[in-house]
């Protein structure tokens, strides 16, 4: 199935209109980050030329996202991070074996359909009632970031020269609608260096631009 994400530019124009679609759910992250001590969801000026328009930044599908969280699952464990094609079951077991670190990783511990990560720096994902009850865990741009940072050498990236960033998708994906196939670069982890390549941009537009990401 097919995952599509986008940035949200969190401007005033957008955040303060009451027309704003993301209203609900931008209130509910400052409640979430409220609670936890934290700053709430940034809102800035906005500047033309220097903020885009929501818009879609990388696509794939759910097995290669979760191809990835299971690198990163090896990796943070100390786990040889060996190629796998498809989701074997030994996912499901790491997700089990390792429950409280799966569920402190900005990249693991999120909602597949939805959810946000915001541009606000916090060490694990926020979790609540009702957060849980509408879009999942509440990740950070940063901790998604260093997450993807760790896991990168497991996968032939060099985090310091990352890759180019992938085309984004032409068109908004269904859910229901197989993924474009991702380009082929021969090697044995091509599909989670090609979920890699789409959250690296995700998240540093979210930290250059002051954006918010959303799966779609």
């Amino acid at each position: 199935m097919a995952c599509d994400l986008w940035l949200v530019p969190l401007v005033d124009v957008l955040c303060h209109s009451p027309d704003n679609p993301f209203a609900e759910e931008i209130a509910e992250y400052d409640r979430a980050l409220k609670a936890a001590g934290l700053p709430p969801v940034p809102v800035f000026g906005y500047v033309p030329g220097m903020v885009g328009e929501v818009a879609p930044v990388a696509g794939f599908d759910y097995t290669a996202l979760h191809l990835l969280r299971r690198a990163y699952l090896l990796r943070r464990s100390g786990l040889p991070v060996t190629p796998a094609n498809e989701l074997d079951g030994d996912y499901q077991q790491l997700l089990e074996m390792f429950e409280s670190g799966a569920q402190e990783a900005h990249l693991v511990w999120h909602f597949d359909h939805a959810g946000a990560y915001v541009p606000v720096d916090f060490p694990r994902p926020l979790v609540n009632d009702a957060l849980l009850a509408g879009g999942g865990p509440l990740g950070s741009s940063h901790g998604l970031l260093r997450e993807l940072e760790l896991v990168a050498p497991a996968l032939e990236i060099d985090p310091a020269r990352p890759p180019a960033p992938p085309e984004p998708p032409s068109r908004p994906t269904r859910l229901d609608e197989p993924a474009g196939a991702p380009p082929s670069d021969g090697g044995p982890f091509a599909r989670e260096r090609h979920v890699w390549r789409g959250l690296h941009a995700a998240a540093t537009r979210s930290l250059a631009q002051g954006s918010m990401i959303v799966f779609g």
